[in-house]
C-alpha cells in the first residue's frame, strides 16, 4: 500500500480518534479519577474492541445490519441503555477519589463493549472503510486496521492523560462532583445521537 493513500488514512484516523465521543470522556473521567495505568487499560481494551468491530464492519457486518433492521434496532438501544447507565454512574459520584483499590475503575471489557454500542465507532468504520478501502478487500482493511491501531490507542491514552492533568485541580469533592456531572450531561446527550439516528 502506498505512502499515498497511508498518510489519508492515518489523518482520518487521528480525527475519528481524539475527537469528543462517548468513549474519549469515560478516559477523561478515569483520568481524573483513577492511575494512568487503570486508564490504559481502558484505553487497550477500547482501542482492540475498536479494531475488531473495524474489521467486522470491513468484512460485511454493517451491511448485514442495515439489511435486518432489528438488530439495527436493538443495537441502537443497548447502545443507549449503555450510555445511561454510565451518566447515572458518573452523576451519582460522590467526587471522593479513591483510595487504594476500593473503587472499580473501567476496564479492558468495558472499554471493548463501550466500543460496539457506540454509534461514533460504527460511523467512523463505516464511513473509513467506504472512503480508503474497495469493498471486501481483506488485505486493504487489514492494513488499514494496522495503521488506525496505534493512533486510536495514543488519542484515547491522550484523554487520560488530559483527565490525569486535571485531577491536581479538582481534589476537593464538590469540585469533582461538578466535573462527573457535567461529563455525565455529555454523555447522556450523547444518547439523542442514537435515539434520533
Amino acid at each position: 500500500m502506498s505512502l499515498s493513500l497511508i498518510l489519508p488514512m492515518s489523518a482520518f484516523a487521528l480525527a475519528a480518534s481524539i475527537s469528543p465521543g462517548p468513549v474519549n470522556l469515560v478516559c477523561l473521567s478515569s483520568g481524573t479519577r483513577y492511575p494512568v495505568s487503570r486508564g490504559l487499560v481502558f484505553v487497550t481494551g477500547a482501542t482492540l474492541g475498536f479494531i475488531a468491530l473495524f474489521i467486522a464492519v470491513g468484512l460485511g457486518l454493517y451491511s448485514l445490519l442495515t439489511m435486518l433492521p432489528i438488530f439495527e434496532e436493538v443495537l441502537r438501544w443497548a447502545g443507549v441503555v449503555f450510555l445511561l447507565y454510565l451518566s447515572v454512574k458518573l452523576a451519582t459520584d460522590n467526587g471522593r477519589l479513591p483510595e487504594g483499590e476500593t473503587r472499580k475503575a473501567p476496564g479492558f471489557a468495558t472499554g471493548a463493549l463501550m466500543q460496539w454500542l457506540n454509534p461514533k465507532a460504527w460511523l467512523a468504520s463505516a464511513s473509513g472503510i467506504g472512503a480508503y478501502t474497495s469493498a471486501n478487500d481483506l488485505d486493504q482493511i487489514l492494513m488499514f486496521a494496522f495503521v488506525y491501531l496505534p493512533i486510536c490507542w495514543l488519542s484515547l491514552a491522550c484523554w487520560v492523560y488530559a483527565g490525569a492533568f486535571l485531577r491536581r485541580y479538582v481534589q476537593r469533592p464538590e469540585v469533582l462532583v461538578t466535573v462527573n456531572r457535567i461529563l455525565a450531561l455529555l454523555l447522556a446527550a450523547s444518547c439523542l445521537y442514537l435515539v434520533i439516528g
